[in-house]
């Protein structure tokens, strides 16, 4: 018997130990590929032994990377729970979070349930509706979160407008005729010619104003008779007349050099030269050489351009901080280097009830013509100034009800309602709400938004264990 044991033993012990060193190594890798767990960096009580996407937020998982003696996690519901031995209250639904668990569960696609702690369950911020919100410095730097000191410094409100470049209406001048007649020759014939005072525009030939001539020469001759005579008061009747003559032909705008050569040559002209009355540019013309004008027509437009207005738009709620003499920059969009520098000259006293908005004139001097009419320009006025807690702009939250602006404090983003002042060069003024030296978010902020809205709404869903346990069991 005992030889039959022997030669029989060889045969079995060597299957036997063949079979244990295939499944030692098959055993192995699946105890580590059963120990390996990923964690949503957002989320990091979220955690599944398979790669994929976070069944909250649908960021990519992270590998937990193990240190070397690093004790293995029993389960997910145990990891959850180990980091800094947090309180857990129950397990929620990953994809429904009103279905709830007082002990660790699967879904019915074998996901598992997420641990709700005691201080997301709190929801203590101070807001309704939001909850603080921790997050891992992994998990920061995967979204992108960023943060800044508020600092208490001087912030001064500016603005930036659209104007619209117009010339100065008080030095547009209209050329007419007092007299009617014709165009005998036209010696300003383009639109924007430059022109002098006192620089001949156009001759012009009027029956009238010939006969006004004539009626001149001959009460010249009477005054020179009238001036022999030894009554006083016929000398003054002939000088009288004279004036009378002269002062016609200075109301149909006759130049003095012209009534000056009637009166030397004693010869009446066909034609009567008018001259330029201002300095200027021709910004219109209605006449051409050969046509008939009639008393009150318009000839030419002169306008100086010299100094010019500037137009600009203000909505309703900027209206407030605006002023006379107030200081005006003004650029150029053609070109960025130009500046002006102007002051508040007018606010027109009426709104505009199509855009809601109110004009404001500006003076500018126009040296060189650089600002011309119909030209766009920017108006950045210069407002307020105000001293206070000051943080980016991109930091506040703007709902249409509140603005909450998200603060790290103690590892975790708390929310807070604070009040906005001014606003300029991406910086906003803080009445309230933030302390300076305070760090703020002022990226990714609408993810803390988010997240901290899932927590709020986590926590105030009535929790009904035993039904909840119930459905956990019938899964």
């Amino acid at each position: 018997m005992r030889s039959r044991l022997a030669r029989t033993t060889p045969f079995i012990l060597v299957p036997l130990l063949g079979l244990l060193l295939l499944g030692l190594p098959l055993a192995c890798s699946k105890t580590a590929k059963e120990s390996q767990q990923y964690y949503c960096p957002m989320h990091p009580d979220y955690h599944s032994d398979k790669p994929g996407d976070c069944a909250i937020c649908g960021m990519r998982l992270v590998k937990v990377e193990k240190k070397e003696g690093a004790r293995p996690a029993a389960s997910a519901g145990t990891a959850a729970a180990q980091p800094g031995k947090r309180k857990i209250l129950f397990y929620r639904h990953p994809m429904n979070p009103s279905v709830t668990s007082p002990v660790p569960a699967k879904d019915e696609m074998g996901m598992d349930y997420v641990p709700v702690y005691a201080d997301e369950a709190r929801g203590a911020g101070g807001i309704d509706g939001l909850a603080p919100v921790e997050v891992p410095q992994e998990g920061l730097r995967l979204a992108g979160v960023q943060t800044a000191v508020a600092e208490r410094r001087e912030l001064t409100h500016t603005t930036r407008a659209v104007g619209v470049v117009v010339p100065d209406e008080t030095r547009i001048r209209h050329v007419q005729t007092k007299i009617s007649g014709w165009i005998e020759r036209l010696y300003v014939n383009a639109t924007g010619q430059p022109v002098r005072a006192g620089q001949p525009l156009l001759a012009l030939y009027s029956p009238e104003l010939l006969a006004t001539q004539e009626e001149f020469l001959r009460a010249r001759d009477a005054a020179a008779r009238f001036g022999q005579s030894s009554l006083p008061e016929v000398r003054r009747g002939g000088e009288d007349l004279l004036t009378a003559a002269r002062r016609r032909l200075e109301l149909f705008d006759v130049p003095r050099s012209t009534i000056a050569r009637l009166e030397r040559t004693g010869l009446a002209q066909r034609t009567v030269t008018l001259a330029a009355p201002v300095s200027g540019y021709v910004t219109g013309k209605e006449i051409f050489e050969g046509q008939q004008v009639q008393p009150g027509m318009d000839l030419f437009t002169v306008t100086d351009l010299s100094r010019v207005w500037v137009e600009a738009d203000f909505y309703e709620y900027e209206a407030r901080s605006l002023r006379l003499g107030q200081r005006v920059a003004v650029a150029l969009p053609y070109d960025p280097g130009a500046r002006f520098t102007g002051r508040i000259a007018y606010i027109y006293p009426t709104l505009d009830p199509q855009s809601r908005t109110l004009k404001v004139r500006l003076e500018f001097p126009n040296p060189g013509l650089a600002l011309k009419p119909g030209m766009y320009v920017d108006v950045s006025p210069e407002l307020e100034t105000r001293e206070g807690i000051v943080v980016p702009d991109s930091a506040v939250i703007d709902t249409g009800v509140r603005q909450v602006a998200f603060v790290e404090k103690d590892g975790a983003f708390q929310p807070r309602e604070v009040r906005v002042g001014s606003r300029g060069d991406g910086q906003a003024l803080i009445l309230s709400g933030i302390a300076a030296g305070e760090r703020v978010a002022v990226r990714a902020n609408f993810l803390l938004d988010s997240e901290s809205r899932l927590r709020a709404a986590i926590a105030a869903l009535p929790r009904s264990p035993q039904r909840a346990s119930e459905k956990g069991d019938a899964q």
